[in-house]
């Protein structure tokens, strides 16, 4: 079988399909990659070449698969032909359309992030790979973008206190954002509607913040869709579920809170225990 492997032309989009060290892998296969496909994401057509690719002006002709990253614009559905396979991120539960187009011109389609979150499935889990880079370079963008240090400095002119990071979501990307954000020495807090993922977020050395909000998991691991009675705590039941994250300063003290402060919550209400 002869794979393309095209240059992507989405804006902003960075990386390519296939990684010229994979080729050799591919066994049975001929990989045809676009000139400059993978350029953006650091790796030259010589690379390629090296690999055992061949170098191509078109990756959407002559082949019988096209493997690329982004779902293919109007322009490049125009380039597919019947009986063709297509691997991508397809998004196939927001873009309908384009599905019912991939129908029409008869081209058989794989969504990569419809993949199912299975052990024997788990190296083509592009979803959760991604995610772990989402997650990573939030934290640097945010960062960057926060006007102040994340860790705590003790400089000549005095102390400066960490900053304080909450993840929303204990996922893969919000594990791996809270991992980062730690890694650069801020006071992270998680938070999930999973209470599963609890042991998981302490275990990063961040602490779980308890709103009183529970829902359940399916069985890949994702969060169930809260139904109206459970999507929030009852009125007046969010302070009092709190944890408490007041950060208080002393002469000459540790700025960062200690466990106890971060993690012993605040005693339930009456009404918010009979809510529970």
């Amino acid at each position: 079988m002869r794979v393309g492997i095209p240059r992507e032309i989405a804006p902003g989009e960075r990386r390519v399909a296939l990684v010229p060290e994979m080729i050799k892998r591919l066994e049975g296969f001929e990989v045809a990659v676009e000139r400059g496909a993978g350029i953006a994401a650091g790796f030259p057509d010589e690379a390629y070449a090296e690999g055992g690719a061949t170098l191509v002006d078109s990756a959407w002709q002559d082949v019988e698969a096209v493997a690329k990253v982004a779902k293919p614009s109007a322009e490049e559905l125009e380039r597919l032909q019947s009986g063709q396979l297509l691997i991508a991120f397809l998004t196939p539960l927001t873009d309908r359309d384009g599905v019912d187009r991939l129908r029409q011109k008869g081209v058989l389609g794989f969504a990569m992030e419809s993949i199912p979150r299975t052990t024997r499935a788990q190296s083509m889990d592009a979803l959760s790979s991604q995610a772990t880079v989402s997650g990573y370079k939030a934290v640097l963008i945010a960062a960057d973008r926060l006007p102040r240090f994340f860790p705590m400095l003790t400089t000549a002119a005095g102390t400066i206190a960490p900053a304080r990071v909450l993840v929303l979501g204990a996922g893969v990307a919000g594990l791996q954002a809270i991992a980062t954000a730690r890694r650069l020495g801020a006071v992270v807090s998680g938070f999930d509607v999973r209470p599963t993922v609890r042991e998981q977020v302490q275990s990063l050395g961040a602490s779980f913040l308890d709103l009183g909000v529970v829902g359940e998991e399916t069985e890949g691991g994702y969060a169930r869709e809260l139904t109206p009675g459970g999507a929030a705590a009852p009125a007046g039941c969010t302070r009092a579920a709190h944890p408490r994250l007041r950060h208080r300063h002393h002469h000459r003290r540790d700025p960062r809170p200690s466990r106890t402060e971060i993690d012993s919550p605040r005693r339930p209400s009456t009404e918010c225990a009979k809510a529970r």
